[in-house]
C-alpha cells in the first residue's frame, strides 16, 4: 500500500483547503492501494527559506531545525497530493516555500494537485509544475480543478464537492494515476 501526503496547502484562517483535503481524503479511504496523511502547512510552521546555500547544493542538507524535520517526514511519503489555492494567479507564498524547505523527501516521487478557485487553481499549479520538476519529482497529468461554478457553489452555499459528478471523475482519475506512478516510481527508487 502506497503511503501518500496529502498537503493541506493554504495557512489562511478560513482556507477552503481543508474542504477539498477531507473530500480528497473520504475519496481516497474507498481505495485499498494508498492511504493518505495529511502534511498541514499551518502545523509545519516552516520558516521563509534561509539556508546559506540552495538545497540542491547543500544535497538537502537544512540547518534550520525545522526545515531538517520538514525534509525527515516528507521521506516515508511515496508520493504526494496537494490542495493548491491560487491567490494573484499564482500558489500561496506559503506552498512554494514547502517546496523550497526539503529536496530529498521529494526527489522522484509523483505529485498530484487538486486546485481550487476562479480558473480551477489551473495557473496556481501550472507554476507548481515548474518547481516539483526542478526538485526531481514526477507532476501526473491529471489534475482537478474546482472552478468558479462549483467552487463558489461549495464555499458559499455549503454544497458539498462529492455533488458534482464531474469533479468526482477527475478526482477518481488523479487518484488512479497517483497510485499507478506510486507504485512504479517507488519500485523504481527500490532497484
Amino acid at each position: 500500500m502506497l503511503n501518500i501526503g496529502l498537503i493541506v496547502g493554504s495557512t489562511r484562517p478560513e482556507r477552503f483547503s481543508e474542504t477539498v483535503a477531507k473530500w480528497v481524503q473520504d475519496a481516497a479511504s474507498d481505495r485499498g492501494d494508498m492511504a493518505l496523511t495529511q502534511l498541514d502547512l499551518r502545523e509545519a510552521d516552516l520558516p521563509f527559506f534561509e539556508e546559506t546555500l540552495p538545497p540542491l547544493m547543500s544535497g538537502g542538507d537544512f540547518k534550520n531545525p525545522k526545515a531538517a524535520a520538514w525534509e525527515e517526514r516528507l521521506g516515508a511519503f511515496d508520493g504526494f497530493i496537494a490542495t493548491v489555492a491560487e491567490y494573484n494567479y499564482g500558489p500561496a507564498g506559503v506552498m512554494k516555500n514547502a517546496f523550497d524547505n526539503a529536496l530529498k523527501g521529494w526527489t522522484r516521487k509523483p505529485i498530484a494537485f487538486v486546485g481550487y478557485g476562479g480558473v480551477g487553481g489551473a495557473r496556481a499549479i501550472q507554476q507548481l509544475r515548474v518547481t516539483t520538476s526542478g526538485l526531481r519529482m514526477a507532476p501526473i497529468g491529471p489534475e482537478v480543478n474546482i472552478a468558479a461554478d462549483s467552487f463558489m457553489a461549495a464555499l458559499t452555499q455549503g454544497k458539498p464537492l462529492g455533488d458534482f459528478d464531474h469533479l468526482n471523475q477527475a478526482l477518481a482519475k488523479l487518484l488512479d494515476e497517483t497510485a499507478f506512478w506510486g507504485n512504479a516510481l517507488k519500485a523504481a527508487r527500490s532497484a
